[in-house]
């Protein structure tokens, strides 16, 4: 029987419903509403897709949304500069600065300058603090494992006691999601593997997991084999193996997008498996409006 499909863009779209809906209470109880800024230096492509679906999210949430472009040329003490000036914006609860930054410019130096409490991507140090103590300390965990998390549980998949393996060890992705799921609490209490490049036998790391998370950015890295049966399988990996035709216009090429595991292979195997796209990738997004949220409502006491 086929694995269940986790479905990221059915999830998130019931999670961004619910933060229109507590964003209209909030604005008809206090006037105000979650303010977020994101700053984009340069032109990259890949950033200014993303950063245009970010816009496109937060107004249709009733967000007040802030875009600052700068060009590529910006130095690195005004664009801390800039950070300055929307830390201290009472109107603005979350600031992104979007990654990556022309060579100049120091990204750590960036990344430490944003106020913790304004950190809605979760990289301060300040936040990756919050998150190893976990519970009521976290604030806002990083996007894209809050999003992970969110997918197992609204999926029904038991998380307590359940043997996780990890197969990446990313600052971003890796690394946090390992952390969240020992905590206790909801989606967690798991007992948790993290593999990675230099794991010996990761095949028999990968054969003992209840729930597999891969995000490890190899395409189609494990192979079914290595999959437990019935299975829960995320499978983070956004990879482009080439291009093909668009349907809407078959003059234009599009990527080819492959996931970190065999999707076709694998869903025979597991219970539940996330597609390659349409998984976590819209939870990222997703995410971050829940900590912009989060944000406002810790600087009114809402809990």
């Amino acid at each position: 029987m086929a694995a269940k499909l986790i479905k990221g863009t059915e999830i998130g779209e019931q999670i961004l419903q619910e933060i229109a809906a507590e964003v209209a209470q909030i604005k008809s109880k206090y006037g105000i509403v979650p303010g977020l800024v994101t700053i984009l230096v340069g032109s990259n492509p890949a950033s200014l897709s993303y950063v245009t679906l970010k816009i496109k999210t937060a107004h249709r949430l009733g967000f007040k949304e802030v875009q600052d472009n700068q060009p590529a040329t910006i130095s690195e003490e005004d664009l801390l500069a800039l950070i300055d000036k929307y830390n201290k914006d009472d109107s603005i609860h979350g600031i992104l600065v979007q990654l990556p930054l022309p060579k100049q410019v120091d990204e750590k130096k960036v990344i430490n300058a944003i106020d913790p409490d304004k950190d809605v991507d979760g990289f301060h140090p300040v936040n990756v603090g919050r998150l190893m103590i976990g519970g009521d300390e976290l604030k806002f965990p990083p996007c894209t494992p809050a999003g992970i998390q969110e997918l197992i549980v609204r999926s029904g998949v038991e998380t307590s006691g359940a043997e996780v393996v990890v197969v990446g060890r990313s600052n971003i992705v890796g690394k946090p999601i390992a952390n969240m799921m020992i905590q206790k609490g909801r989606g967690a209490d798991a007992t948790v593997t993290v593999v990675h490049t230099r794991t010996r036998n990761l095949a028999e790391h990968c054969k003992r997991a209840e729930i597999l998370i891969v995000a490890a950015g190899v395409p189609g890295l494990v192979k079914p084999e290595w999959i437990k049966p019935g299975a829960c399988v995320i499978d983070v990996g956004v990879n482009r193996v080439g291009e093909k035709p668009s349907k809407d216009d078959p003059k234009k090429l599009v990527p080819i997008l492959k996931g970190d595991v065999d999707f076709e292979a694998a869903r025979e195997i597991a219970g539940y498996i996330t597609p390659v796209p349409g998984g976590v990738g819209p939870m990222t997004i997703t995410m971050l409006m829940k900590n912009t949220l989060k944000s406002l409502k810790s600087k009114l006491g809402i809990r």
